[in-house]
């Protein structure tokens, strides 16, 4: 045996130790996950004996600013720290919504869905069911009995199309009891709260769940309830998606169409309009992403979402209102603007626009850097 064989019998020898003990600390790290877990379950009875939310924003980034620093004392990147922590307490999250999701913030109550064989009534009908609800469907083909599903129930849900929801709100509001909360869910506020205030005299709420019926949790997210009338006697509706894990977001009915013209109609149609030009180019989309940088895929997956799915939706959403489209018209109006510089090749005039809208976007072009950077991370490791 020469030496050269004796020392890599030495290191082969050294390596396996090396691994036999990085495989007993991965044994311990999940076995003070699950320990971790046990605990979480016992605040998660108390949670739901008290009716407390899931969602603790503060505490939870307290924990993470405590995790990276301690991080960063023990020789460990604090970003590494923080993603791990994040999994984790998502994971928390989900399991403690599921439990706590479990009981209904009203006990007894009778919820009826208007609508409630679409696909967000459907997906609405299985968690009120699950929470302990009885609830009602009502359809298309059963206001022949909307007197006998409306009676003694604690709210109606309205979950239709948009441009059917005001007709079906005045359709049902004679057979609501008075103290039912009437409440719809659809993606504009200001007519249907105004149809809804007109036409019962009881407890009135606009919802829009930011969100679709494909989501499996709904960890986080957002839900937009608009007042409109006896707030105290809609509380328990709220309680509920609370207790669900979403984020409740109160605003008013007005706020909220002007911010959704942005964020969904806009957003829509700008993604309609990219597909519609690749289109009519006939690019070869699979051969672009031999090109592509994980951005561009990025930008190309979300286009691609939106033609994945039910078009009638996204129609109704973009031609929702007046305003809206009067938006969108401005927007196209914009672009006209921007050919006007690409036709006289005014380079200058792009840097000087580009200058002013970088400042006018601020400190959050830093955020957007580092929220896409994490995205683009997470789609480099999956593709």
């Amino acid at each position: 045996m020469t030496v050269s064989d004796s020392k890599n019998g030495d290191d082969s020898d050294r390596l396996e130790k090396l691994r036999a003990a990085i495989d007993g600390i991965d044994e311990q790290i999940v076995s003070l996950l699950a320990k971790r877990q046990r605990e979480v379950k016992r605040v998660t009875e108390i949670k739901k004996a008290r009716n407390l939310p899931v969602y603790h924003p503060s505490r939870e980034e307290d924990l993470i600013s405590s995790r990276r620093s301690q991080g960063a004392s023990a020789g460990l990147e604090p970003c590494f720290v923080e993603e791990l922590y994040r999994l984790i307490l998502r994971q928390s999250r989900v399991e403690q919504t599921q439990r706590i999701g479990s009981k209904a913030v009203l006990p007894g109550g009778v919820i009826l869905i208007v609508g409630g064989r679409g696909e967000m009534g459907r997906y609405f009908e299985s968690r009120f069911a699950e929470a302990g609800y009885q609830v009602r469907i009502l359809d298309k083909s059963d206001w022949h009995d909307a007197r006998r599903l409306c009676a003694g129930i604690h709210a109606a849900l309205i979950s239709v199309p948009i441009d059917q929801t005001n007709p079906i709100i005045a359709q049902l509001a004679p057979y609501l009891p008075k103290g039912a909360v009437l409440a719809d869910i659809t993606s504009i506020k200001a007519s249907p709260l105004s149809v809804m205030l007109k036409a019962h005299e009881g407890p009135v709420i606009g919802l829009h769940p930011l969100f679709g019926p494909t989501t499996s949790s709904l960890d986080k997210q957002i839900v937009v309830a608009t007042p409109g009338r006896h707030l105290a006697e809609c509380q328990w509706l709220l309680d509920q998606f609370t207790a669900w894990g979403s984020v409740v977001l109160t605003a008013d009915a007005r706020e909220h169409d002007e911010m959704m013209d942005i964020v969904q109609a806009l957003r829509h149609f700008a993604s309609f309009a990219f597909g519609r030009f690749l289109y009519r180019k006939k690019i070869n989309l699979e051969r672009t992403l031999d090109f592509t940088s994980p951005i561009y895929r990025l930008e190309l997956g979300m286009v691609g979402r939106l033609f994945a799915q039910d078009p009638s939706l996204y129609c109704e959403i973009i031609f929702a209102s007046k305003q809206r489209r009067d938006l969108l018209k401005q927007y196209i109006q914009s672009l006209q603007d921007s050919l006007d510089m690409l036709q006289a090749n005014d380079k200058e005039r792009f840097l000087e626009e580009f200058g002013k809208i970088a400042e006018w976007f601020g400190p959050f072009s830093d955020q957007a850097m580092r929220e896409t950077t994490f995205i683009i991370d997470r789609l480099i490791e999956r593709f």
